[in-house]
């Protein structure tokens, strides 16, 4: 392998790092504070070259993980990229690599993905906390004993934004997470795991564009805030701070009764808007002083998350729906109901575009045509055809009601719950009940993220920042169609953006307020 190619795929920034004891910054830390390291004693094998498991060695020195350590070498099989170009680690805009020989990490950008899909122009940080929301009701205890016991609610959240990144530093970091669907369950255990990311951990806050939109991530149930990382990354990279939520009792670990999700879910996405906001106004003391435009901000919700995300943008729950037995939550949902004085104050003004991926509730019975003609934001919808946890049925439903807003449908044929959700991580391959949590039965993950990157960049880029994305948007309905060899001039008329022969199994549907 040699080092001292500028264009060496992904890989050329941790090479020179771990191949570099003398460099000025030694190690990719995991904390908000800087860690050093010493690298004397672990040798290299000659000038400019370096063995595999020196490469293993030295990366687990600086804090990788043994996946991500595994994934920068096989980044850098495939060679150079070409002059110029970053690789994997932050693609140039509208270009794709190959930036892979077999594991890609979350986000990669495959040979066919659409133009708007690779990394921008950012480099990315990584920042964690937990903030409190005081005094909420708790929905685990409710009804034992109490009919109105109260917590303070936890709410880890993991913050990407666009960042400088010193000297030679590699923009990598491994993320930590847990298989499983909350404790006790015997089909799911709970087994923490880590994978790799393009993002440093601590990095200084690039300044130069700000403030720059928010994005407010929220997963599903279960799930996590690293769950949608081929987004959040990807997306931060074109100028946005994006933040995910790890939603108490509805993850991966902590899973627990279904009410507390189906009550909290707004009201996490609405605590954490107020919260950026007044960080983002803070003095000195906060790094997002001068980074985070609130006042600019869209909602990206994945099942359970778009549910959420649906309510905060207006669309208040029916009663039935809020006083179902089956829920076994009391009235606590009634705070949610359309009209309700507590629904009407959790619509913020500040909230621009909405994207709903893989909604859950439009066939339980969530809301009525009069709740989701409440909805006056621009939307983009993201499902596949054959889901069978938010079925097709149910958002084709809201998507058609939602008749106040400007909105798109995009459609992945064959697509089942999973196609916005990261690549099955290898830990999965042995244990098929997480495996199908991540993978798409009959799609490859890393297609449908592309897919969903390249449309998330236009309707953002247009609704957040005023940018000329509409003709990516605004298509034929049917990528098959436009894909058709017997079309006169074809490849002309393929959708804007797809490469010849990759217009494949999608539709886009839009219909205006």
């Amino acid at each position: 392998m040699t080092l001292d190619s500028p264009s060496s795929l992904g890989i050329v920034g941790v090479i020179a790092l771990i191949c570099d004891p003398g460099g000025a910054m030694k190690g990719d830390q995991h904390s908000e504070d800087l860690g050093h390291h010493d690298f004397d004693g672990v040798g290299v094998a000659s000038a400019g070259h370096m063995t595999r498991r020196q490469l293993l060695v030295r990366a687990s020195v600086v804090g990788l993980s043994a996946t991500a350590a595994g994934s920068l070498l096989a980044s850098d099989a495939v060679g150079s990229a070409g002059d110029g170009e970053r690789g994997a680690a932050a693609c140039v805009p509208g270009k794709t690599t190959n930036p892979w020989l077999g594991y890609a990490m979350p986000g990669d950008a495959r040979p066919d993905a659409p133009e708007l899909a690779p990394r921008g122009a950012f480099h990315v940080g990584v920042r964690g906390w937990t903030v409190t929301n005081p005094d909420q009701l708790d929905m685990v205890h409710l009804g034992a004993g109490d009919p109105n016991p109260r917590y303070d609610r936890p709410l880890p959240l993991m913050v990407w934004y666009p960042a400088i990144i010193p000297g030679r530093r590699p923009e990598l970091t491994t993320y930590s997470d847990s298989l499983g669907s909350g404790p006790g369950n015997p089909d799911r255990p709970v087994i923490p795991f880590t994978f790799p990311g393009r993002a440093l951990r601590g990095a200084r806050p690039d300044r130069s564009r700000g403030p720059y939109p928010l994005l407010i991530v929220s997963h599903g149930y279960p799930g996590s805030n690293v769950l949608l990382t081929n987004l959040t990354e990807n997306l931060a990279s074109k100028g946005y701070v994006v933040v995910a939520i790890d939603h108490t009792d509805s993850t991966h670990a902590d899973a627990t009764v279904f009410a507390s999700t189906l009550r909290n879910r707004a009201l996490d996405i609405d605590f954490v808007l107020k919260t950026m906001a007044r960080v983002g106004k803070e003095g000195p003391g906060s790094f997002l002083t001068g980074v985070v435009d609130a006042d600019n901000t869209a909602l990206i919700g994945y099942s359970m998350g778009g549910y959420g995300a649906l309510i905060c943008a207006g669309a208040g729950i029916t009663s039935a729906f809020a006083t179902a037995p089956y829920w076994a939550a009391g009235d606590a949902l009634k705070t949610l109901e359309a009209g309700s004085p507590d629904h009407t104050a959790l619509v913020d003004p500040r909230v621009k575009a909405i994207v709903p991926m893989a909604p859950w509730g439009g066939t339980y019975g969530a809301w009525d045509a009069a709740g989701l003609k409440a909805i006056k934001v621009p939307a983009l919808f993201v499902v596949g055809d054959q889901d069978q946890t938010a079925p097709y049925a149910g958002v084709q439903s809201i998507f058609k009601n939602a008749v106040s807003s400007d909105r798109y449908l995009l459609v992945h044929h064959a697509g089942d719950h999973e196609v916005t959700v990261n690549p099955a991580p290898p830990i999965t391959f042995t244990r098929w009940r997480e495996y199908v949590h991540y993978q798409e039965p009959a799609l490859d993950n890393t297609r449908t993220n592309n897919v969903n990157q390249h449309f998330l960049t236009a309707f953002l880029g247009m609704h957040l920042k005023g940018e000329d994305y509409a003709t990516y948007l605004d298509l034929p309905e049917s990528s098959d169609a436009s894909n058709n060899y017997g079309n006169p001039g074809y490849p002309t008329g393929i959708w804007k953006g797809f490469k010849e022969w990759s217009a494949v199994g999608l539709e886009m549907h839009h219909l205006k307020a």
